[in-house]
């Protein structure tokens, strides 16, 4: 099969569309973001990238921390909103109706409607060209109650994430495999006990 070369893009996808918030409790402010991702388990790391010319840019520079809420399908029609609307020019918490929620460790608020909102502190910044990432440490993982089973279980499956790809939103699939199942040994099966004549 032939594939057909083009020139570097941003083509690494599917991608979280996620909503990251900073400023305050009293002048909230997010805006969407889907370069991100995790760059270490320990000490737990993350991203966001940022173009300079962004509201929220100054605000998350400023005082170095900022709250990564994942999005559902509930969250999808806020998360393209505050991607294409400005902080500067409206207060995007009141006109998309998102209730600002007080985090654990950082000033920022979080979004009650996402169901895991992730608390971060800035450790580095690194210009890179049309965006800035903002390395960060994770602080803290909210998880809404509402997820977890009667043993205690977080059901992620369960909050109908959104993903962004090549311009448009999907929510996630069907499950067909879970971590080193590749690899994992199968279990034998039982042997049916065989029903005696009389």
């Amino acid at each position: 099969m032939a594939k057909r070369s083009w020139k570097p893009g941003t083509f690494v996808y599917p991608l979280p569309a996620v909503l990251a918030s900073c400023g305050t409790m009293e002048q909230p402010n997010a805006l969407t973001i889907a370069w991100t991702g995790i760059v270490c388990s320990d000490p737990a790391m993350t991203y966001i990238s940022v173009r300079p010319s962004r509201y929220s840019y100054d605000l998350i520079k400023e005082s170095g921390e900022f709250v990564i809420n994942l999005t559902t399908r509930d969250l999808a029609y806020a998360t393209d909103y505050m991607g294409v609307r400005s902080g500067r020019d409206e207060n995007k918490f009141d006109t998309m109706k998102l209730t600002p929620e007080k985090a654990v460790h950082v000033s920022c608020p979080m979004i009650a409607e996402s169901p895991v909102s992730i608390e971060c502190k800035v450790t580095q910044v690194l210009p890179l060209g049309t965006h800035d990432m903002f390395l960060a440490e994770i602080l803290a993982v909210n998880v809404d109650e509402k997820y977890f089973d009667d043993k205690d279980r977080f059901q992620m499956e369960q909050c109908d994430l959104l993903a962004f790809s090549h311009g448009q939103y999907y929510t996630l699939g069907e499950q067909i495999g879970k971590f080193g199942y590749s690899v994992a040994k199968k279990k034998p099966k039982k042997k049916r006990k065989s029903k005696s004549k009389s």
